[in-house]
């Protein structure tokens, strides 16, 4: 045994040991193999060897050393766990002898984690399940989890929802207090507003939206005047209804958004609210927030106003009536409207070719890639893709909502604050790539810097439809920045804007709800509680979420849905290049897929500048928005990943190849 002094001497030297020891701290990364990284605060990745990413979890905070392997690289092994953000993920059930364990489906978590008999909750073989972390494996390597949910089984109908919710942490049913302040609100709630508020009920307001939509929130009109148009834009009011800080704004904050799932919405208010109160239906009296704004002939926005109201939609229109009204096409529908609504429809019409028209010459338009709509059969699956055909009717609500929100940026940036859609453009780390581009590809536009909101804007206006040995615009779409939510004006440089902010949706966005509290606040004195930075941190990454959600469970049922295309050849354009190969949208329903450059003869070299890929013998090359025709692989279940192999022509060379799928359009 050792002596008093020895035990004294050995917890010293212990003490001593680790304070000379270098840790460093970081953030894992995970890989598609059992191996993985940290992310130092210095910096610099270090290498997690296998067994040391058996201790963490992707996301965890660590402690790590540097030590050398016996080939003299460098890797990290774990010294301490700081944080470990990821507490609960999906996977399926899954039994082995006599071990239960969850398969994660969560990525980079790649290996079984058992779960204790006490928390099995009776799941079955192959059960999708939604667990927390019941164990962390940092001690020794074997992590414990829970099950809090068995969420259903493969093939079940809605499953893909279902599970895309839970992989998600998004909550499909309203807390009590929500659900009972939505059920104390009644049309008596709105009769008690409307007195203090400007009748405008007789006025010919229509709202045009898809036939099924119900959480209508913009109306419009418009009247001609001596240099332009009046167009008036209401919007639907729910902060009317909803006090500061209820149940219910803080859920809307919390969820940030409606999701669009395919078939099935989640909305971010309680459908009392957001479909029936605060909709603006037909022939019904409804609070708006509204916007007159005057339309100059050439497009340019003159003086405009808030003011609350009550109005009283004069009909809902499908975009495919409102057309038809604008078209001159004299439908059963059409007959039936009041002379009003059709004058009105007419000067909005006007209005939005003239706002167009000044967006196409001092702005930036969006291009007009083809839309495409999932139909869903009676198990929640796709049954047909369609096109979703854009007319006149889109264009002229897009028009009118950017000229409102355009109003509302310029009125919040007058007072120096206030809550803004800013985008800088390029990203950062790419602007020598495009200075790069543009020097070697289109020296006609190399004296632009990229890193400038107005140069920007010239690149985007000038690149269109250029004349180059590569698509210069479809480079530099490909290259932007994320869009950022922000309490000061900033220019929206993917708009060509000085500065932009949106009030339209506050029935399905918390930062267009948000932007009515703050306008209210500013004209009538009404009370509201501001953003906290932290508050508004949050708010843009559960948008983003929200965002993944969506396309996630999209991505998932078009994965289901390749098969039907069987082995039929069908065209489409390269939509995305990355050095391992490169994605096709298919032309006729929007599908995209990836050709895996181990599938084509040869090898490529990846170019960061042109986006291209480039055969290293022959010079053949693949690049943004060139036609390929392309026949399905098969579906990568695990990635959900639809994989297509391409249909090489005679000779197979690059020119070849593009003349025969263009010859296919």
């Amino acid at each position: 045994m050792l002596n008093a002094d020895a035990l004294s001497q050995l917890r010293q030297l212990k003490s001593d040991i680790k304070d000379n020891k270098v840790v460093f701290a970081g953030t894992v990364k995970a890989t598609n193999g059992r191996f993985g990284f940290v992310a130092l605060d210095e910096g610099r990745d270090l290498f997690l060897p296998p067994e040391e990413m058996q201790k963490v979890l992707p996301g965890d905070r660590i402690h790590v050393t540097e030590h050398t392997d016996d080939q003299g690289k460098s890797q990290g092994v774990v010294d301490e766990l700081l944080e470990s953000p990821l507490t609960t993920f999906v996977g399926r059930y899954l039994v082995k002898g006599k071990g239960h364990f969850v398969v994660p489906e969560t990525p980079g978590i790649n290996r079984w984690i058992f779960i204790p008999p006490k928390h099995r909750q009776k799941a079955e073989p192959d059960d999708f399940i939604y667990c927390r972390i019941h164990k962390h494996p940092f001690k020794d390597g074997k992590g414990q989890a829970r099950i809090e949910k068995v969420i259903g089984k493969a093939g079940e109908p809605g499953i893909e929802r279902a599970f895309t919710l839970a992989s998600f942490d998004l909550e499909e049913t309203w807390p009590a207090a929500v659900q009972q302040q939505a059920d104390a609100l009644s049309e008596d709630a709105i009769a008690a507003v409307a007195g203090d508020r400007r009748d405008r009920t007789v006025e010919p307001y229509v709202t045009i939206d898809s036939p099924s939509t119900q959480d209508m929130d913009d109306a419009l009109l418009a009247e001609a005047n001596a240099t332009g148009w009046k167009v008036s834009v209401a919007i639907a009011d729910p902060t009317a209804l909803m006090a500061p800080d209820s149940p219910a704004e803080r859920e809307a904050l919390r969820r940030a958004t409606a999701i669009y799932f395919p078939g099935e919405p989640r909305p971010m208010l309680p459908e009392a609210i957001s479909t029936r109160l605060c909709s603006l239906l037909p022939d019904t009296q409804r609070l708006a927030l509204v916007c007159d704004m005057q339309v100059n002939n050439d497009g340019s926005l003159g003086d405009y106003r808030f003011e609350l109201a009550t109005v009283r939609s004069q009909g809902k229109l499908s975009y495919d009536l409102a057309a038809s009204v604008i078209d001159g096409r004299e439908g059963e529908e059409a007959k039936a409207l009041p002379e009003a609504v059709t004058t009105s429809l007419d000067q909005l019409h006007q209005a939005a070719t003239a706002l167009r028209r000044w967006r196409e010459e001092h702005a930036l338009l969006s291009s007009d890639r083809p839309e495409f709509r999932l139909r869903l059969d009676e198990n929640k699956r796709i049954r047909q893709i369609e096109p979703a055909v854009q007319n006149e009717a889109h264009r002229l609500v897009e028009e009118c909502m950017v000229a409102a929100n355009r109003c509302a940026a310029d009125f919040l940036g007058q007072r120096g604050s206030g809550l803004f859609i800013t985008h800088p453009g390029l990203r950062e780390d790419r602007r020598d790539n495009i200075r790069t581009l543009l020097a070697n590809f289109a020296p006609a536009l190399a004296e632009l810097d990229p890193a400038s909101a107005d140069d920007f804007r010239t690149l985007m206006q000038r690149s269109e439809g250029l004349d180059a040995e590569v698509p210069v615009k479809a480079i530099v779409s490909r290259q932007l920045a994320r869009v950022e939510l922000s309490f000061q004006p900033a220019p929206h440089q993917g708009m060509g804007l000085p500065a932009y902010t949106t009030f339209t949706s506050p029935l399905r966005k918390f930062s267009d709800y948000y932007v009515h509290r703050l306008i209210k606040a500013a004209l009538w004195q009404q009370p509201m509680q501001p953003l906290t930075e932290a508050q508004l941190e949050t708010l843009q990454a559960a948008q983003i979420q929200a965002r993944q959600a969506a396309n996630s469970l999209e991505n998932w049922l078009k994965c289901e849905y390749a098969p039907t295309l069987g082995a039929t050849e069908q065209t489409g354009t390269i939509s995305r290049t990355v050095p391992a190969g490169f994605f096709v949208r298919l032309d006729s329903n929007g599908l995209e897929g990836f050709v895996s450059c181990k599938t084509l003869p040869g090898k490529y070299s990846f170019d960061p500048v042109t986006l291209r890929l480039t055969h290293t013998k022959n010079g053949r090359t693949f690049q943004l928005e060139q036609p390929v025709t392309v026949t399905l692989a098969d579906v990568d279940n695990e990635r959900k990943q639809i994989n297509f192999k391409l249909v090489e022509s005679a000779t197979g060379t690059g020119d070849d190849q593009t003349a025969q799928a263009a010859a296919n359009p």
